[in-house]
């Protein structure tokens, strides 16, 4: 069993060391606040662009996740690693890793790290999204990504960058008839002791009305999953026709989940509290307004949070699906 974590303790303790936040919840007392008393964040530059990259099959990357490694890797690269991918086939999962925050970030010389043809546990289209978590008690790098866009699995790493293959963790098959799409997936640490669990996954999920919700599933381990069949949060709650890209914050005692709309729907992100038994929803509005100019232009998805010297930072995709580049913005 994972030991008890106290997030609020965490938070206290990075705003004061500078360490790597690799949660959601942010600490930065000097910043202005938005809603639910978050940072108000405001776009500073972007990160990577696919043109950029060796690395570059499609012309696209999506999904960022950041996660410190101090205090966890041996020998790391550097401070920070920095996952991402394209979508379209052959996808592939990559990374890049800098000492700050701020960048620049450096992409690893031999992506991909995770391949779409791997024998002999599987041969797809594309594999996208990667999501890595942070297990402390394996003392592992827990990689979670998609490939196709029906199925979620788990890779684990003991140094962040090579993977040992686990097991299929989410389908369409768990959930109900219909379901065309589970993807998108993020895993944190959350206890749910009513549910005996340690760990919740958010994610995508599409079916045959071809519109996107967000769903969200329960674990004891990280690894068996049992999921809720109703939506956490319907496309139709907040006026959009597709929202997807979730991830969980925790501040002042509760929890919410962040995701973005679709740019028809705005392109904005936007922000529900669950509470921390995830039985609340309070839609609260707009998280970050995502701005009509380069590199937004008009959408942010898919963000990823963290913290450096007390400052708080948000990593996220800028620009039209498919056409955009990895942002940061300061709060």
């Amino acid at each position: 069993m994972p030991e008890h974590f106290d997030r609020r303790l965490f938070l206290r303790t990075t705003a004061a060391t500078g360490a790597a936040l690799t949660l959601g919840g942010l600490s930065a007392p000097t910043a202005s606040a938005a809603l639910g008393g978050f940072p108000d964040y405001t776009h500073v530059r972007t990160l990577l662009t696919p043109s950029q990259l060796k690395y570059n099959p499609t012309g696209e990357i999506i999904f960022p996740c950041l996660r410190g490694t101090t205090g966890r890797l041996s020998n790391p690269l550097a401070r920070y690693y920095l996952y991402y991918g394209p979508h379209d086939a052959p996808g592939g999962i990559c990374l890049a890793y800098g000492n700050s925050l701020e960048g620049p970030f450096t992409e690893y010389p031999n992506n991909p790290i995770v391949r779409n043809n791997w024998q002999p546990h599987y041969s797809v289209s594309h594999v996208a999204s990667p999501h890595v978590m942070w297990n402390e008690s394996a003392k592992e790098m827990w990689l979670y990504f998609h490939g196709e866009n029906t199925t979620t699995r788990l890779a684990r790493s003991k140094d962040g960058i090579n993977f040992t293959y686990d097991k299929v963790v989410l389908s369409t098959s768990m959930l109900p008839s219909g379901t065309t799409e589970t993807s998108y997936a993020r895993v944190f640490p959350h206890e749910l002791p009513s549910r005996g669990a340690h760990y919740v996954m958010v994610f995508m999920l599409n079916n045959t009305t071809n519109h996107r919700d967000i769903h969200w599933g329960w674990s004891a381990d990280g690894r068996t999953w049992s999921y809720d069949q109703q939506p956490l949060v319907r496309h139709s709650d907040v006026g959009a026709v597709n929202i997807g890209g979730p991830h969980l914050l925790y501040r002042n005692n509760s929890t919410y989940v962040v995701y973005n709309k679709d740019k028809e729907s705005g392109g904005d992100l936007m922000i529900t509290e669950v509470g921390n038994d995830f039985s609340k929803r309070a839609h609260l509005g707009v998280f970050y307004n995502s701005r009509s100019g380069a590199p937004e232009n008009g959408r942010a998805a898919a963000p990823s949070f963290g913290t450096d010297g007390g400052v708080p930072y948000m990593i996220y995709e800028a620009g039209e699906r498919l056409a955009g580049s990895i942002a940061m913005a300061r709060g």
